[in-house]
């Protein structure tokens, strides 16, 4: 068994009866997919899920697992997603799978949130990772030089057919190539003023549960606020 299938596997067995679940994206956050859709079917489990991406939501229905949209639901009770980094103050960059717009209004109305990720990327500080944001197409070329100016070393995501990626909404990542990210706090506050940009990746002081998959088995981290 791979770490990532190992955190996934984790990570479902804290997803009880009754419950509406936020359904992560990523290679992760499939193998969690994957084990719900086993307890639906093999142990009766009866939730609800709420994904975070088109392919979730395919993967999902596919496994006979109940979906609905977040607008369907008047909560979440525990939303399970992969991560790309988690600092040591559980400060976290996601997006990597350009689904981050879904994945933080998802985790936004949930009640507890876990992170399943392999030691790999747990880190002291962020921003070795690419930091996704996500920005409207009209005005998308302002927005890359100004990034340049501030020194944030832009590169527009493309699809291996050399055309600029297309999130779910139809919107533009700019990945921003920080290398350290001294002040989550303040270019989170910095990047939300910028007109055109609809979300980026930096998901700060949301997290509850970090299940980090190690050769020895799984480790529970507890963020306690």
């Amino acid at each position: 068994m791979n770490l990532k299938e190992m955190v996934g596997i984790k990570a479902a067995s804290y997803v009880k009866d009754g419950m509406t679940v936020g359904l992560g994206t990523g290679s992760t956050a499939y193998y969690m997919i994957e084990e719900l859709g086993r307890r639906v079917k093999e142990e009766g489990l009866a939730i609800i899920g709420v994904p975070t991406s088109y392919a979730s939501k395919e993967q999902a229905e596919k496994l006979g697992i109940p979906v609905k949209t977040i607008d369907e639901v008047n909560h979440v009770d525990l939303t399970i997603d992969g991560a790309d980094e988690i600092s040591a103050d559980f400060h976290g960059i996601k997006g990597g799978g350009a689904a981050l717009l879904f994945e933080k209004i998802v985790a936004s109305y949930s009640k507890q949130i876990i992170w399943i990720v392999d030691e790999s990327k747990m880190v002291n500080h962020l921003g070795k990772f690419p930091l996704p944001v996500e920005v409207v197409p009209y005005g998308q070329e302002q927005l890359f030089r100004l990034f340049q100016e501030k020194g944030y070393n832009p590169s527009f995501r493309m699809e291996e057919n050399e055309k600029l990626k297309q999130t779910d909404s139809g919107h533009s990542i700019i990945d921003l190539h920080l290398d350290c990210i001294e002040d989550p706090l303040a270019l989170d506050e910095e990047l939300n003023q910028l007109a055109g940009v609809v979300e980026h990746g930096l998901f700060l002081s949301m997290v509850n549960t970090v299940i980090v998959g190690k050769e020895t088995g799984p480790e529970v981290i507890e963020n306690i606020r």
